[in-house]
């Protein structure tokens, strides 16, 4: 199977999205091997989980599908450049690569416009629209320090 073969089966699942009312015109899927193993589709109103994005619900698919947390290996194949959230998703995720059609400029000439959320990650934390503010008590560190010494973590 081609890149050309993945990425439109990654753009039927976002078309079909929109066809069926379920959410925005985003889909991804995840193959290994040449195999597909994730598929995702943005479900954010369907569902009402603002990180209900096609990307992530591939990720959580094919994760579940390889029972690992990490999809080594793998190439994600998405209708859109991914989103912040999304490419935090997929660093954590560590695929080899990833492929997409539309760019992040198309989506925000058709209201999916993520631009203030790079400005916002640029900003100082005290400077962001969204108030940030550091709370810590005399324990605040304790589980951090208790994973530091734990013998048994699964590090990633």
């Amino acid at each position: 199977m081609s890149d050309i073969h993945f990425m439109q089966k990654a753009i039927d699942e976002a078309l079909q999205n929109v066809l069926s009312n379920h959410g925005g015109p985003f889909g991804a899927i995840v193959v290994k091997d040449g195999k597909i193993i994730g598929i995702g589709r943005n479900e954010v109103t369907a569902s009402n989980d603002p990180t209900a994005h096609a990307e992530v619900q591939a990720i959580r698919n094919a994760c579940k599908y390889l029972n690992d947390f990490q999809l080594t290996d793998c190439e994600i194949y998405t209708s859109c450049e991914p989103c912040p959230m999304c490419i935090g998703a997929i660093y954590w995720a560590r695929p080899k690569a990833v492929y997409y059609a539309c760019t992040k400029q198309d989506a925000a000439k058709i209201g999916f416009d993520d631009q203030f959320i790079y400005e916002q990650l640029e900003l100082p934390v005290e400077h962001r629209k969204i108030p940030m503010k550091q709370i810590f008590t005399d324990k605040g560190d304790l589980p951090f320090r208790t994973w530091e010494g734990t013998n048994n973590k699964v590090e990633y």
